[in-house]
């Protein structure tokens, strides 16, 4: 419910300020006084889009503000929750329109985005002018208008689960089919790739050990001097350095006959001696693995390019040998997943068939049940209209199902028709006024009054079943008085026992049956016009409904009328 109202520097409007009731809440005044500016203002607090150009003149900026009073069970409570606004005091909307074309949005004082209002607000408010009555000619929610008039939202949400369900099954089954199309060369490739990398017989470090190796192999002769000089120099030749050593041991042994403190210098010479003998074998081993047979370094390097090969092939970005056998892993994996493809598919068409029997079985359900629905609700429909000036008027429902294109799953068709998540139908809404026309869709009639009746009437059907809390319309009454006035007056108070209403009229017979009523005026200070709403009393409220019977001046005639009208709406 709407509770609250600011609006200011908008259009003709200063700073106007409106506190709203429930039931229903009557706007007036003369034409020009600024009553849709009103409607403009709330438009723009559900996410339409602004100008600056609604500035008023002289201002930097407009400010917009309105405060809702949600329950916890509506749409509006969940989506705030969920979009991180704490709903339990409310929702405060605050909008301001900048001249720099700027603009911001404020949801409970936290900056927000056009896209979270209109979610928020979808179902907040309805608004029903003059020219635009909004969700209820948009063919597009004919459906949604059949289905909660034929409380058949709890079977549409299965046909929904359903058909959600259904659509990981139809994406799986057609990478699977399409796996298998090409699975013949596929496998070709990846068994002559898996053979590849098995022949090779590889070792995880092989390629490092080949590389040491081959430098041994090109260095043979270099390596095989250097070390037999080096064993030379070391212990096999005249004067080496063991023989050189022990010299020297020999002579610190004499002298430490004199001096026992060299025996010590004697000693860690023995260790030298026995560390030059354990080098110089090593030496020797060495010496004698060397091989200088160019037929094995032709082997190493025909292995290593044969590895490098792989490596370049099927190591991916660092190249390693640990890559290409994990290469090797993945491809015995797609191999086996290769030979499970075709079990893969025939369970998945299972599963498929399942669901789609199932779904099948609920859109046809709820297709039936949508044509019983649609009976009822033309019959009311008619009925409605009939106490509304509009006894002959024929109202009826047409069914269509969606085109089948080629490219289309058969798992989301039957019986040729598509499978959606609202089912197998598309609903229109049509309607012939008057005896001998020819039915058209609702969104054609081209009478003003006519289309306010039929809004109306659809609107105080579905009252109980409709979530929107507010209900506003915009001079709806164009074209329309006397009798069918009275009668449209008596449907909104009858609709204001389950929404808050708010209604923009130029007739008595409907302002008569107002539980709030305000009066809307414009007048001039320093200059500029300015917009006024003031609440009416009990006095104020008759002479107001004094001057809508009309006339140049309001006599005592007109104010008895007036009384009178008020009182039959008691």
């Amino acid at each position: 419910m709407l509770c609250e109202l600011s609006i200011k520097n908008f259009a003709i409007i200063d700073d106007l300020k409106i506190r709203f009731s429930e039931g229903l809440t009557i706007l007036s005044g003369e034409t020009g006084a600024g009553k849709s500016i009103i409607i403009n203002a709330i438009n723009l607090l559900l996410g339409s889009r602004a100008s600056s150009r609604l500035i008023r003149k002289g201002a930097e900026f407009a400010e917009l503000e309105a405060l809702f009073d949600i329950t916890a069970e509506s749409q509006a409570f969940r989506l705030m929750k969920e979009t991180g606004y704490d709903p339990k005091d409310g929702l405060l909307i605050k909008r301001i329109i900048a001249s720099n074309d700027r603009h911001r949005i404020y949801i409970n004082g936290s900056i927000a985005t056009i896209q979270i209002l209109t979610s928020i607000t979808e179902n907040l408010v309805s608004i029903s002018g003059q020219h635009a009555h909004q969700g209820l000619l948009r063919e597009d929610n004919h459906l949604l208008i059949l289905d909660q008039y034929g409380k058949l939202m709890s079977l549409r949400e299965h046909v929904k689960t359903c058909f959600q369900d259904i659509q990981p099954l139809i994406r799986k089954l057609k990478v699977l089919e399409d796996s298998q199309k090409h699975q013949t060369e596929q496998t070709d490739l990846i068994e002559f790739q898996k053979q590849e990398i098995l022949s090779a017989a590889i070792k995880d470090g092989e390629d490092d050990a080949l590389e040491n190796e081959k430098s041994r192999l090109k260095h043979s002769e270099f390596l095989y001097q250097t070390v037999n000089t080096s064993i030379e120099t070391l212990y096999r030749g005249d004067g080496s350095v063991i023989e050189k050593i022990s010299e020297i041991k020999k002579m610190i042994d004499r002298a430490g006959e004199i001096d026992a403190t060299l025996a010590l210098h004697a000693a860690s010479l023995d260790d030298v001696v026995y560390r030059i003998e354990d080098i110089s074998d090593a030496l020797r081993h060495y010496i004698e693995d060397i091989q200088m047979d160019t037929g094995r370094l032709d082997d190493v390097e025909s292995r290593l390019d044969m590895l490098n090969k792989l490596k370049r092939k099927y190591g991916g970005k660092q190249g390693t040998l640990q890559d290409v056998i994990n290469q090797y892993n993945d491809i015995c994996i797609r191999l086996e997943e290769f030979e499970n493809i075709s079990e893969s598919i025939e369970e998945t068409k299972q599963d498929l068939m399942t669901c789609h029997k199932r779904l099948s079985e609920l859109a046809g359900a709820l297709s039936e049940k949508r044509k019983q629905a649609a009976l009822g609700l033309s019959k009311k429909i008619e009925k409605e209209l009939s106490a509304l000036e509009m006894k002959d008027t024929l109202f009826q429902v047409d069914f269509d199902s969606i085109q089948v294109e080629k490219h289309v799953s058969p798992f989301l068709q039957t019986n040729n028709q598509l499978l959606t998540d609202t089912g197998l139908d598309v609903a229109r809404f049509m309607i012939a006024p008057n005896v001998g026309e020819e039915i058209k869709h609702l969104a054609a009639i081209a009478s003003g009054g006519e289309l306010s009746r039929v809004v109306l009437a659809l609107k105080s059907i579905l009252a109980e079943n409709d979530d929107v809390g507010t209900v506003i319309f915009d001079e709806v009454d164009a074209g329309i008085g006397g009798g069918v006035a009275e009668v449209l007056g008596q449907k909104m108070s009858r609709l204001a026992r389950f929404h808050q209403i708010i209604c923009i009229t130029h007739l008595p017979q409907i302002a008569k049956f107002g539980h709030n009523h305000y009066k809307i005026s414009k007048q001039v200070k320093n200059g500029r016009t300015i917009a006024l709403i003031h609440p009416l009393d009990k006095k104020e409220r008759v002479e107001e409904i004094a001057r809508m019977l009309g006339g140049v001046e309001i006599t005592n005639t007109t104010l008895a009328h007036a009384r009178e009208i008020l009182r039959t709406a008691d």
